[in-house]
């Protein structure tokens, strides 16, 4: 029933942005985790950025400093700013939020379908 999507993905120059963007659409749902996760072919998903329901961020190593993650709650989205942009953050981005669909008993793991982030020069 919850469903979501992510957008703006494509290709950008190193050095170049991108913002990403995932919606979330259904059932409302109490969330306690969103975030960013990367997926390069031949490696493992891993997580790129992360924020909880207290507004508190975590960010991976390697983009620390570089990509920002938000959210706004009256739309219903959750974001990654990309900023300098390398070759090696070519990879599929998922969106991911954990949390419950009004009246659920158990917590669930909602993944989007991925968004192709392409950085060449």
């Amino acid at each position: 029933q919850v469903q979501l999507v992510e957008s703006g993905g494509g290709l950008v120059q190193p050095g170049g942005s991108l913002r990403l963007s995932c919606a979330a659409s259904g059932s409302i749902f109490s969330i306690y985790f969103a975030g960013w996760y990367r997926q390069a072919p031949g490696k493992q998903r891993e997580l790129v950025a992360g924020i909880i329901s207290s507004g508190s961020t975590n960010y991976a190593d390697f983009v620390k400093g570089r990509f920002t993650i938000s959210r706004d709650n009256a739309k219903n989205t959750v974001s990654l700013q990309m900023n300098s942009l390398k070759l090696e953050a070519t990879a599929v981005y998922y969106c991911k939020v954990q949390g419950k669909e009004a009246g659920a008993r158990e917590i669930t793991n909602y993944w989007g379908q991925g968004t192709q982030v392409t950085v060449s020069s």
